[in-house]
């Protein structure tokens, strides 16, 4: 079935509101303003969001819905499939969102995180019949879903649901060829389905536009003008299907940045791609947990910030010490759980679109600073 999704009306690039810039617990609303200001100026109109991203469609109503005319902008967000149940429907979670937005329809509405297995709950829970629904009573412009699996599973989902216009995959070139992410045969499965793609994690969480990544010295000495962050966009949002590439922005200085690559977009050379392949090789030489700080995992019971112990976990490989690691740790778990308060229920490892071995590590960060 074709996508009836028109490209030319969608900004290659887009915003997501996974990780707006905070004043202490508060969101920033002051710079919130100013970025989504200068990203719509720029001609950019797609914003992402989730019903599990902590105050992210709130936000939105805040910083966009309120200031902004509606023909102005479009909003994608989504439906947890996992938190459907017999106290909870999925018509609940919609109108949730609906309400917490402030808008009276969603331009682009996805089923969060399917897989094969997630497909089969979809099923069971009636998710896909009731999206489908949506679209036909106009409260939903088109529908889709996010793919956190087995390379092998999307392809079933795909030729078991045709009726999706478009898939949300998580599209980098870390990713590209890596073991158990597989993100090259993910994109072209979709491509042969016809699906148009939102890529998301274009820079892993910000990972390949880290100062201190050992990449960052390789890419400033072939082009010094250039940021990190640009060759991430670069080799992504020129590929063929790309819908938009939804960027993770904390600042308006990330924004300006965003908007000067997109304005003069031109796809990875070959010599530059040179520099990505032996950036890659050097990447994956250090140790770590490639953790992307999504905060999925932040429904712990324990109240464990199991993401900020990753980080500090991987401070500890990276160098080697253990010193000032106990001063952090300290005051991460300040009024929150410590590693050893770890009950290994699972949820966070079910919740983790990365498949990290969560409860492993914090067992591990447990046995170096409690």
């Amino acid at each position: 079935m074709a996508s009836s999704i028109e490209y030319d009306k969608v900004g290659k690039l887009g915003f997501g509101y996974m990780r707006l810039p905070r004043k202490g617990d508060e969101f920033d609303y002051e710079q919130i303003n100013k970025m989504a200001d200068a990203f719509l100026a720029s001609g950019g109109t797609y914003f992402d969001a989730a019903y599990v991203y902590g105050g992210a469609e709130e936000a939105f109503r805040e910083t966009v819905v309120k200031r902004h005319p509606r023909e102005s902008f479009t909003i994608a967000t989504k439906l947890p499939v996992g938190m459907i149940n017999e106290s909870r429907t999925a018509e609940d979670l919609f109108n949730t969102s609906l309400e917490r937005l402030g808008v009276d329809y969603i331009d682009y509405y996805l089923l969060h995180g399917i897989n094969s297995g997630g497909s089969k709950q979809a099923e069971e829970n009636g998710a896909w019949d009731y999206i489908t629904s949506l679209k036909e009573q106009g409260k939903v412009r088109h529908i889709g879903f996010s793919f956190h699996g087995p390379v092998n599973d999307l392809d079933e989902v795909l030729t078991k649901h045709p009726e999706t216009e478009f898939v949300m995959l998580q599209l980098n070139y870390y990713d590209w060829e890596r073991d158990g992410v597989h993100a090259r045969e993910l994109y072209e499965i979709a491509k042969r389905h016809n699906k148009p793609i939102v890529a998301m994690e274009p820079l892993l969480g910000g990972k390949l536009a880290s100062e201190d990544s050992p990449i960052a010295e390789l890419m400033k000495a072939k082009n010094p003008n250039a940021s990190l962050a640009s060759w991430g966009m670069r080799f992504i949002a020129p590929l063929e299907n790309i819908l938009t590439v939804t960027s993770g922005m904390s600042n308006i200085a990330q924004v300006e940045d965003n908007i000067k690559i997109y304005a003069n977009m031109q796809p990875i050379t070959d010599d530059e791609m040179a520099v990505i392949d032996e950036g890659v090789k050097a990447l994956r030489a250090v140790p770590c947990i490639d953790c992307t700080s999504c905060e999925y995992c932040k429904e712990c019971p324990a109240k464990i910030r199991i993401w900020l112990l990753i980080s500090l976990f991987n401070d500890h490989l990276r160098h080697k010490t253990t010193t000032n690691l106990n001063g952090s740790y300290g005051w991460m778990t300040g009024g929150f759980g410590k590693a050893k308060d770890c009950t290994k229920c699972g949820i966070c490892e079910k919740a983790c679109p990365q498949n990290l071995p969560i409860i492993e590590t914090i067992a591990k960060v447990s046995a170096i600073c409690d």
